[in-house]
């Protein structure tokens, strides 16, 4: 007979053998087996249900992070709440050198987590456009007369006054960062600009503006916040998710003795101004670059928290952005005709009957050019290939190994395990004529820019007339875009040494519905080190919410814990009783039957 052996420790005396023979006898051997599996899948049932609950509180944190961050992409374009308390602002002006634009961010109260950073979004008004302005001409046009700088950048600061809650504007901070156009007038008009901004703006407006708030910022700085906002937006600084795949280990300067940091893969940038042209990607611990190349900062707000410390290449290029690239192309083309013409006795470019054949302009289509006077005449032949040709000297490249434009030494790129994002230049000469912007592909981009070169310029007219190209293109872009078309695919293969077959590349103006610019990874960095006074103030509370997380788990599983003992308790306890009220009945069945076959008693029997 089979024997089913319980032990429970509570009370040493429960120790229990349940057999057939101590079970009830109106219950058949099938029942007494069926009650007992039906107590072992009810306890097994209830962990199982315990299990999925507790799973489907906790184990489904990555898709609810997921949608979370799809969610913040939907609302991101949602008209701010100004009228949320918690809601923090912040204002940049980038200061160009053709013009100054003003952003207004905002983001949340931080949400006490020191290894996440601030959720800065754009800050969007009641019509869902992003609150941004631009007048011109650019800041270093008031060089010879910077007391007039106040006044002309008040139209963005009064903008920005009316979009921030009043009760904000002494609590938002406001950065006035001038760029390429501001770092080539010398130092002492540099300076003049900048006092008169420091010295009127906090007399008519009460954002928090100090001393370091307005400055000139490198070329270096620029390339490191354009890197920063890329990889914000893209979600490369969040937390790896165990669906990723782009990850990678990162060892850290400074950390030989420790572990490796396990990250998102950051994606690197690359952006053509219109005077300069700037790279920047992460480059590892193990590779040595040049002090003047480097960039290595903390983006969290706990300096003694390494997780989000980045080492990044960036490098600046002046004259290689796409307007001065033509003008220093115009430039040697004027010295090198005139300079012909002297020697050989001609006069090509000199009248408008016989202009010099440019191959970087469309077909047919005719410039001038004037310096110092004199003026050349230029007719294109729209020959993409040529043009190209023509542009590789302006590359300034050396023969040595790992350099890149102007011989400046370039860190190893792993082609296939790398991702770049290209953006001003790089969007418009693939987007806005051609439409191709989006993911590069230089086979289909060389073909397209061939095709358009060698397009007559009126046909090109007719059809900017009927609208078939960006709504943003104007007659200057369709001149030019042979020529930028040509000067971008150099500087990107041959400058910068990526392959043709290269697919990693994004054109992009806009990621997830939003223009990426520099002054996001500005006030991103700037602001790192906000979140400490909201994790201070809600350090109790983010304790608490711990707590309430850790006391679930625990009070599901004590609870199961407690019903299971109960259950088998009162099982036991039963069976208990049922065997006590048997014996009884036995010992007297027992005696009876001796009695029926004229035998003693088992008491008498054994003391013969």
């Amino acid at each position: 007979m089979g024997r089913i052996g319980i032990s429970c420790l509570f009370p040493a005396s429960w120790h229990f053998s349940i057999s057939p023979v101590s079970c009830p006898r109106i219950l058949s051997t099938n029942l007494r087996q069926i009650v007992v599996i039906s107590v072992l899948a009810a306890a097994v049932s209830l962990l199982y249900f315990s299990v999925v609950i507790i799973r489907n509180k906790y184990g489904r944190l990555s898709k609810d992070r997921k949608f979370q961050r799809y969610l913040a992409r939907v609302t991101d374009v949602e008209a701010t709440d100004t009228n949320n308390p918690s809601v923090n602002y912040g204002i940049v002006v980038d200061c160009g050198s053709s013009g100054s634009r003003i952003f207004v961010y905002c983001w949340p109260r931080h949400n006490g987590n020191p290894r996440d950073l601030l959720d800065i979004r754009q800050m969007r008004d009641k019509n869902r456009k992003p609150v941004v302005m631009k007048i011109k001409p650019g800041i270093s046009e008031f060089a010879t007369s910077p007391e007039k700088v106040s006044d002309y950048i008040s139209p963005l600061l009064n903008f920005a006054a009316e979009h921030v809650p009043r009760a904000k504007h002494k609590e938002t901070p406001l950065y006035i960062l001038c760029t390429a156009g501001m770092r080539v007038l010398p130092e002492s008009q540099q300076k003049a600009i900048l006092e008169d901004l420091l010295t009127d703006i906090p007399v008519h407006f009460d954002f928090l503006f100090s001393d370091s708030h307005a400055e000139v910022i490198s070329g270096k700085q620029e390339g490191v916040y354009a890197w920063i906002g890329i990889n914000f937006v893209l979600g490369r600084f969040e937390h790896i998710e165990e669906d990723d795949e782009a990850i990678v280990e990162v060892s850290l300067p400074g950390s030989e003795n420790s572990e490796a940091i396990i990250r998102k893969r950051t994606a690197g940038i690359l952006d053509m101004g219109g005077v300069s042209t700037q790279i920047a990607y992460e480059v590892p611990e193990t590779e040595e670059v040049a002090k003047n190349l480097l960039a290595e900062f903390n983006l969290g707000c706990d300096v003694h928290q390494t997780e989000h410390v980045y080492r990044v290449y960036v490098a600046t290029f002046l004259g290689f952005g796409g307007n001065a690239a033509r003008q220093r192309y115009e430039d040697r083309l004027f010295a090198s005709v005139f300079q012909k013409n002297r020697l050989l006795g001609k006069q090509p470019g000199l009248t408008r009957e016989a202009p010099y054949l440019d191959p970087c302009l469309p077909l047919d289509i005719k410039d001038e050019i004037q310096q110092n006077g004199q003026t050349m005449y230029l007719r294109g032949t729209g020959d993409f290939d040529l043009c190209r040709e023509t542009l590789q000297p302006f590359m300034n490249k050396t023969n040595e190994t790992q350099t890149s434009l102007n011989g400046v030494y370039q860190p190893p790129i792993h082609f296939r395990n790398s991702e770049f994002y290209g953006f001003s230049e790089f969007y418009y000469c693939t987007e806005d004529v051609l439409r191709m912007g989006g993911d590069y592909n230089a086979a289909k981009f060389t073909k397209a820019a061939k095709d358009y070169c060698a397009t007559k310029w009126s046909i090109l007219r007719d059809r900017f007339d009927r609208g078939l190209y960006a709504s943003h293109a104007d007659l200057h872009r369709l001149k030019y875009q042979c020529f930028k078309s040509a000067w971008m695919f150099e500087v990107f293969h041959r400058g910068f040494s990526f392959p043709n077959n290269y697919r990693n590349l994004k054109t992009a103006l806009q990621v997830y519905d939003k223009e990426v610019q520099w002054t996001l990874g500005a006030i991103l960095y700037r602001t790192r080190f906000l979140p400490l006074r909201d994790i201070q103030q809600e350090a109790f509370r983010a304790s608490h919410s711990h707590w309430r997380g850790v006391s679930f788990v625990y009070n599901h599983c004590l609870f199961s814990g407690c019903f299971l003992v109960v259950l088998l308790s009162i099982l036991l306890y039963l069976l208990r009783l049922r065997r006590i009220h048997r014996r009884p009945l036995r010992a007297g069945s027992a005696a009876a039957l001796w009695m029926e076959e004229g035998l003693p008693s088992q008491k008498g029997a054994g003391t013969l």
